[in-house]
């Protein structure tokens, strides 16, 4: 099994896949994530060739965009991997990796833990906050169709894993749903220091947001 043959037709196979994609969630956010999660890898004891598949392969097919389906992005990834001649052990954890790398609310449980995972979940996390996320944040909410803002809708800070999934509140409200949480669930020392430096950028925005919608500024 040639690993580096194997990371550069999963590139391949990830960019023609995801080339009509939202732009949150394109192959140009795989490509962040995948440059993130070799970043923090640098600092972990950790798989290399599984963290690399992991982040390539672990928004294959997001459930936000096929109806809901959580098991439609493990199946592509293992029908690739299986033709790839990737063990069965590895593509179990890469299944398990997509399975659970999502936020999904802040009441899910993960039901897999690897330190691999840790890294790819932490670099998937540093994409949804800082600068990025919040340009990705209101792209999706254009996608959707959703209203900036309402100061009338409150954000629902208790939501099911299913009442999340179905959400059709204002872009902002997401920033307190899932946005600001982020920083103090990553799972490493770096992903930590980055997330810090990302959530203080996201606090400044929202509060320059508030002031230029009341007319302060």
């Amino acid at each position: 099994m040639n690993k580096s043959q194997i990371i550069a037709n999963t590139e391949t196979f990830v960019k023609e896949t995801l080339k009509n994609a939202e732009g949150g969630h394109d192959w140009f956010h795989i490509l962040r994530v995948w440059n993130n999660a070799k970043l923090i890898a640098e600092t972990e004891t950790v798989d290399s060739f599984i963290v690399e598949l992991g982040a390539l392969l672990h928004d294959i097919a997001d459930s936000k965009f096929h109806n809901g389906d959580e098991s439609v992005g493990p199946k592509v990834a293992r029908k690739f991997l299986q033709n790839e001649g990737v063990s069965e052990k590895i593509i179990l954890h890469i299944e398990n990796i997509i399975t659970n790398i999502s936020f999904k609310g802040g009441n899910f449980n993960q039901t897999f833990k690897s330190i691999e995972l840790d890294v790819i979940q932490d670099a998937d996390r540093l994409d949804a906050i800082g600068a990025i996320g919040i340009a990705r944040c209101f792209n999706y909410g254009g996608f959707k169709d959703r209203t900036l803002y309402d100061p009338k809708i409150a954000p629902n800070l208790n939501m099911s894993k299913e009442e999340y999934k179905k959400s059709e509140a204002p872009t902002i409200n997401h920033f307190y749903e899932k946005l600001l949480l982020l920083k103090d669930r990553m799972n490493t020392k770096t992903g930590r220091r980055i997330a810090t430096d990302r959530h203080n950028y996201m606090e400044t925005f929202l509060q320059q947001f508030y002031d230029e919608w009341n007319g302060r500024k």
